[in-house]
Formats: C-alpha cells, sequence, structure tokens
C-alpha cells in the first residue's frame, strides 16, 4: 500500500513503533555498557583462572583441617574429594549452559535460571540464593580479613596493647571503599591476580609449617562431642565447612560474560581451560592442608588452622597478612555480582539515569552495610557451616543438575540422568544437615559473644 506523507501528518504507527523498538535497543545498550558484568568482553582465558581461584580459595580452606576433625578420616576424606569431583562436573555444566541457545548469553546465574524455570519462577529460586550467597561470603570475609589483621598485629607487635575486632574489621572494611569503585571484573583483575597467588601462598605457608611441627603429642582423631547428638551436629558442621569451600559457581557465568565470543570461537572453550587450571590449584591447596592440618592436631585444630600454630611467628604473621590480601580480591569478586543486581534494578526498574554518583552511593552504602553486620556477628566457623549449607549447597551442587534435566531432558537412567539425581540427592542432603549443624554452632558461639566487642 503507498502511503503519501504530507508536511506536518504524523507518522504512522508502524513508524512510531519502529522507532520506539530502536530507541528502547539503544538505551538498553547503553544501561549494558555501563553495568559492571556487561561492560568489557575483552577477558583472557587466564582471567577465569585467577578469578575462580580467587572465588573459591578463600576463607573456607583455613577451617578444612577444623571440618575433617568433625568429620572424621574416612568421611573426611570422602566428602573433601567427592565435592571436588561434583563441583568440577556442576562448574562445567554452567559453562556449557551460557551459550546454549544459538546468538544468547546467559551472563548472570539468575538469567539461566529464569530460562530453566521461567521468568518470574526463575527469578523466585535463584536471586534469593544468589544474593545469600553473595552477600554472606562478603559479611564472613570482612570477619575474616578483621580477624586475620588482628592476628598479624597480634604476632608482630606482641608487646601492644590488645585492640577490640572491630577496628581490625574497619580497618580492613577501608580498603573496600576504594576499591568498591573499580567499575566492572575485568577493572579488578590485577586484584584477582593478587589475591589467587596470596591463596596459593598462605596455604603452602600453613600446610608446610604445620607439617614441620610434627604430629602433637597425644594427638586425638576421634569424634570430641561430648554426647552422640554433639557429635552428630558437628558432623553436621563439618559438612558445611567443605561446601563453603567450593563457592565459585555463584560467580562464574559473570566470569564467562567478560570473555569475547564468537559462534567461531565460544567463549565456553577458554573458560573451561582456566576453570580447569583453576581446579587443578584449589587441589593443591585444598588437599594438602585439609590432611596435613588434620593429621598434625587432630580434634585440637582450630576453626582456623593458622590459630593452632604457634610458631614461626613469621612465618604465621605472612600467612596472615596473605589472607587479608587474598579476601580483599575475594569480597570484590563477590560483591561485583551484587553491585550488578542492585544497578540493575535502579536503571532498569526504577528508571535512575546511570551515573557515577549512584554507583559511588550503591558501592558504599553496600560495604558499609556488610562491615556493620560483620562487626555484630563474627561467628566464623558458625557462619562457615551455616551459608555453606543453607546457600551455596544449591547453587553450587545441585542446582546446575536440576537446570540441566529441565533444558537437555537426557533419556531416563541414562549415565547423565543417574548422574544428576546423584549430585541432587547428596546436594539436599547437604543442605539440610549442614544448616542445623551450622546453626548450632552460631547460637554456642554467640553465648560468649558481646556485640561490638
Amino acid at each position: 500500500m503507498y502511503i503519501q506523507m504530507t508536511d506536518g501528518a504524523p507518522p504512522p504507527p508502524e513508524q512510531s513503533s519502529f522507532d520506539h523498538r530502536i530507541e528502547e535497543l539503544e538505551r538498553q545498550k547503553e544501561i549494558d555498557d555501563w553495568l559492571p558484568i556487561t561492560s568489557s568482553r575483552n577477558a583472557k582465558w587466564w582471567y577465569s583462572t585467577f578469578h575462580n581461584v580467587t572465588a573459591m580459595v578463600g576463607a573456607g580452606v583455613l577451617a578444612l583441617p577444623y571440618s575433617m576433625a568433625q568429620l572424621g578420616w574416612g568421611p573426611g576424606v570422602t566428602v573433601l574429594l567427592l565435592s571436588w569431583i561434583i563441583t568440577l562436573y556442576t562448574l562445567w555444566q554452567m559453562v556449557e549452559m551460557h551459550e546454549m541457545v544459538p546468538g544468547k548469553r546467559f551472563d548472570r546465574y539468575h538469567e539461566l535460571g529464569q530460562f530453566a524455570f521461567g521468568e518470574r519462577l526463575g527469578l523466585y529460586i535463584i536471586v534469593p540464593q544468589q544474593i545469600v550467597v553473595e552477600v554472606g561470603v562478603c559479611i564472613v570475609y570482612m570477619v575474616t580479613g578483621g580477624q586475620s589483621l588482628k592476628n598479624f598485629h597480634e604476632l608482630v607487635c606482641q608487646d601492644c596493647s590488645p585492640i577490640r575486632l572491630t577496628f581490625f574489621i574497619m580497618i580492613f572494611a577501608s580498603s573496600h571503599f576504594v576499591l568498591s569503585h573499580l567499575p566492572n571484573l575485568n577493572s579488578i583483575s590485577l586484584v584477582s591476580l593478587v589475591a589467587a597467588v596470596m591463596s596459593l601462598s598462605y596455604s603452602t605457608i600453613a600446610w608446610t609449617a604445620t607439617a614441620a611441627k610434627g604430629v602433637q603429642e597425644d594427638v586425638q582423631y576421634g569424634y570430641k562431642g561430648s554426647t552422640i547428638a554433639a557429635t552428630v551436629l558437628n558432623f553436621f558442621t563439618g559438612l558445611g565447612g567443605i561446601a563453603f569451600s567450593y563457592a565459585g559457581h555463584n560467580v562464574v557465568l559473570e566470569i564467562q560474560a567478560t570473555i569475547p565470543s564468537t559462534p567461531s570461537n565460544p567463549s565456553k572453550g577458554p573458560m573451561w581451560k582456566g576453570v580447569v587450571v583453576a581446579y587443578v590449584v584449589v587441589a593443591l591447596c585444598y588437599f594438602p592442608l585439609a590432611l596435613v592440618g588434620y593429621g598434625v592436631f587432630g580434634n585440637d585444630v582450630s576453626d582456623n588452622v593458622l590459630i593452632s600454630l604457634k610458631t614461626p611467628v613469621w612465618a604465621i604473621a605472612l600467612a596472615n597478612l596473605f589472607v587479608v590480601m587474598h579476601v580483599i580480591g575475594s569480597y570484590q569478586i563477590f560483591a561485583m555480582p551484587v553491585f550488578d543486581m542492585v544497578e540493575t534494578f535502579l536503571v532498569k526498574k526504577l528508571n535512575f539515569k546511570p551515573s557515577s554518583i549512584l554507583r559511588f552511593v550503591v558501592r558504599n552504602v553496600y560495604v558499609a552495610l556488610t562491615m556493620f553486620i560483620a562487626i555484630m556477628v563474627p561467628f566464623f566457623g558458625g557462619l562457615l557451616a551455616f551459608f555453606g549449607g543453607f546457600a551455596f549447597a544449591p547453587t553450587t551442587y545441585f542446582l546446575p543438575c536440576i537446570m540441566w534435566l529441565i533444558i537437555y531432558k537426557p533419556k531416563r537412567f541414562s549415565l547423565s540422568w543417574w548422574t544428576n539425581w546423584v549430585c541432587i540427592v547428596l546436594g539436599v542432603i547437604l543442605m539440610i544437615l549442614s544448616s542445623l549443624g551450622g546453626l548450632r554452632q552460631i547460637i554456642i558461639q554467640s553465648k560468649d559473644y558481646s556485640f561490638f566487642s
């Protein structure tokens, strides 16, 4: 149909609708270019290596001997090894599902969840879990950073007056009031690299210094609980501690989103290469420390193995300093997706204009909030177990398997079908049991703690 346009006549509805769509696409692209997850896609494969190491090897590694003490030799080694295998498998699933739809990238965990479960249900299932995981990690790392700074101060200045943990948490938080304003994941790549090196360094110092001490006199490997109920609940706490040690899945899609992708060279290739190298580093950090730490100290090991070490002072002080440097990077890795969620909500749903002022306010408020909560509840061992069971088990152990079954629909009773269902059952059991143990641990420790101590 030929339509003659006259001066001053309004454009046809089709043209107005088309122009509106173009404007909306341009606005969405402008927003995506500003948001921290999608603003930069030029990462190399080795970026995924140290991002994943930084995300995974953190506070949890120092608690592994303690978890082993609560589980015992047989169950401890079995759970540690099974967790490594299962989480590597589910991480592979996440990498594969990132670009399973041609021309579409699931840059965020909740986007994959929405594709699998539906737009609304996917948000309800994934977003609360992911927020609990990422905010929980940031709180725990605030506690870890402050505690490690306190340990470092007491080791290098043994005649100094004691300083409350609260102030060390505030000192640790001060670094994040600066680093949190780096715009995206690629901009913190150097911070993440340093953190990854530090994680391998302090893990090595911890297990070699422990091995040098030799097995302690009268060491015992039995369960320490005074009653059967206490022993069982301690066992549950140990499960949560190990679950916390494998936490990188919550940011893996966001990390993969920073890698460039083309139809001939999809991002899953370099991403998986980086993940494999990262998991080798994880094994080098986890297994020697868990086995040597428990072997030397037995069931008397502390929930932070560095506390159990008394000498050499210089090595322990250095390890504590390395822990601080590492969890600075880990905090940033887990905080970035939270920044992305909040900033996305503000600019897309509430129509705030993307600006440096908005980002400044959002990120400072978040750092202050996690610092405040960390100061109030620094129950390190209990927090590991509770967050490990309640949040990390679903997002790490069985949600990827559920999404895989929904999306790919493997043949019933096939190897893939059985593998995923086994992971789901084990993950659900881990979630329930370790949450109970962690909650009990928090209740016990809170009896001897005064707020803002």
